[in-house]
């Protein structure tokens, strides 16, 4: 019998962000609100006898570009084409759309072999940085009435506008803190920190010089502290971008984990230079 193929209901994109939680993912703890807000039918499964077998996320982030992530089965059903299966009814929804990925290095051959070309790698950097909070006001928390010119300012560093998701994701909440590079009315960067099963994530982080980025990463990094972290940091980077590495190392950030960023259809022209920290693997 062919698995059951269909969208994703709310309740089971928690189960399936729990599923990446097994594997070693670390997901955040509240991400799930807003990968569902970024398009609500955006998750698939694959039903098998009443009972998930395998899932995929395609986000869309309008008519000409979409995002794969959380492709996995569960242990119990491995090794029976249900994941696969799942895969190419994803992808033939999608159309024409361009979709990027971030796949492991050692399925680079499998992603390829359905279109995929590789672009560029991502590297995952973590550890316990000391840092001292900057200061100045030019940083501030982020409230809704910033959210116009963030979601203006972050078109510069995606594919597409990402107006719902970030609607939810800059939510001020205890997990998660958004803080904004201001100059008089002038937004010069911002980033995210959210609590994860371990430690915290600092994503996005996007900045027009190094030192925005520097004086960004100092800001979050004390932010996830008063909200009750250990200190132990995450930060994803595109390898291309130098000054982020650099960022890295002087805070004493340590390569922990490398995807390949993959695109199927035309590569976005994205500043990477600018990009000091991807807003997640599973979303991009």
């Amino acid at each position: 019998m062919s698995p059951t193929i269909r969208n994703a209901t709310r309740a089971e994109i928690d189960e399936i962000i729990e599923w990446a939680a097994r594997e070693g993912w670390n997901p955040g703890l509240d991400d799930a609100a807003a990968f569902h807000a970024a398009d609500m039918e955006g998750f698939w499964v694959a039903e098998e006898g009443g009972a998930l077998a395998a899932a995929i996320s395609v986000v869309r982030f309008g008519p000409d570009y979409a995002f794969l992530g959380f492709y996995m089965a569960h242990p119990d059903y491995r090794g029976q084409g249900l994941g696969y299966a799942l895969w190419q009814a994803a992808l033939a929804a999608q159309g024409s759309r361009t979709i990027g990925l971030d796949g492991v290095v050692a399925q680079q051959a499998r992603y390829q072999r359905s279109g995929f070309a590789y672009a560029h790698a991502n590297m995952r950097y973590g550890g316990t940085p000391q840092v001292t909070p900057p200061p100045g006001t030019d940083l501030v928390e982020v409230a809704p009435v910033h959210l116009p010119l963030l979601i203006d300012y972050d078109a510069r560093f995606s594919p597409a506008r990402r107006e719902a998701f970030l609607t939810q994701w800059l939510k001020s909440q205890p997990t998660r803190q958004s803080v904004a590079l201001l100059r008089g009315t002038e937004l010069q960067g911002y980033g995210t920190i959210r609590t994860c099963r371990e430690g915290q994530k600092i994503g996005p982080l996007f900045a027009d010089t190094e030192t925005g980025a520097d004086l960004l990463f100092r800001k979050l990094v004390a932010t996830g502290l008063d909200m009750g972290g250990d200190g132990q940091i995450f930060l994803d980077i595109p390898e291309p971008n130098g000054a982020a590495k650099a960022l890295c190392d002087r805070y004493n950030l340590k390569p922990v984990f490398e995807t390949a960023r993959m695109y199927r259809g035309d590569v976005p022209d994205l500043p990477l230079g600018r990009i000091f920290g991807i807003t997640t693997f599973e979303l991009g």
